[in-house]
């Protein structure tokens, strides 16, 4: 009945260390996995997560999908990305509408900004100008 006990104990320590989830962003301390600079902007920040519950974080989109080139993509689990208008909030990114406007630095240079709806990348467009993209949209675009 003890061993019993012991295995359910590290059943659940096991299960509970693969939980599929963002991990917050640690702006200022944190590294960018792909180009290793020190993850500072609140507005451009995005990170994936492995099915594996292990999270990679980036100090913007275009590193993101950049080092998704390195890896099996079958192995993540969730693509995040903040959101503009509400900096820190991850929001998914395979559900998010892009702006790539000069009239929005980012980190990278690519001009490369998330919205969680169409509606307030259309008013950024509307404000900045650029091209609006789909996740699938933004992915062929990086292709190169």
């Amino acid at each position: 009945m003890k061993g019993q006990y012991y295995t359910t104990i590290l059943l659940i320590v096991l299960l509970a260390g693969c939980t599929i989830k963002p991990q917050p962003i640690n702006y200022g301390t944190d590294g960018c996995h792909f180009c290793r600079m020190t993850i500072v902007d609140q507005q451009h920040a995005a990170q994936f997560v492995t099915k594996k519950g292990k999270a990679f974080k980036f100090d913007a989109i275009e590193c993101m999908i950049n080092y998704q080139k390195e890896i099996d993509t079958n192995d993540i689990a969730l693509y995040l990305c903040n959101h503009f208008t509400n900096p820190e909030e991850l929001i998914d990114a395979t559900e998010a509408t892009f702006l790539i406007s000069e009239g929005i630095p980012s980190p990278m240079g690519e001009y490369l900004t998330a919205f969680k709806t169409q509606e307030e990348a259309q008013e950024a467009l509307e404000k900045h100008e650029g091209t609006l993209f789909t996740w699938d949209e933004l992915l062929k675009k990086f292709e190169k």
